[in-house]
């Protein structure tokens, strides 16, 4: 049974993995700036590349004890602030309000798509048979 509570190793890993995933957004975004007329692909590479590492990351740490901090730090920290929700909402608001609608239904559409595939492909990528070194 789990310990009712704040597990601080969690906490912190959690925290520890946001500031890494948050600075690789940050960095990405502005090396690619864009306008409400162009795809964002900063946007774009961090929620596919995001989701690409979830999908690997949830599927590789599916029998890992539940007290232990990869999970977290990896999932929720990393993942979790490299991929960016918010920032697609704003983009898509801007490219709409720019009367870009095509533009921003082909976005949403991708990335939907594309995300998805990303999942798959990094749960498949764990599932992949390991090699024994000789």
């Amino acid at each position: 049974m789990r310990k009712a509570g704040l597990d601080l190793r969690r906490l912190a890993a959690i925290y520890v993995g946001g500031v890494i995933g948050a600075l690789i957004r940050v960095g990405l975004a502005q090396a690619t700036p864009h306008g409400p007329d162009s795809w964002p692909w900063g946007t774009f590479a961090v929620n596919m590349v995001g989701a690409l590492l979830l999908g690997y990351f949830v599927a590789r740490l599916r029998d890992h004890p539940e007290d232990s901090v990869a999970h977290p730090f990896l999932t929720t920290g990393i993942c979790g602030t490299l991929t960016t929700f918010a920032t697609l909402q704003l983009e898509l608001f801007e490219m709409i309000d720019a009367g870009h609608l095509g533009l921003a239904t082909a976005y949403l559409g991708a990335t939907l798509a594309a995300g998805y595939v990303c999942v798959r492909v990094g749960i498949g990528l764990e599932r992949r048979p390991r090699e024994t070194g000789a």
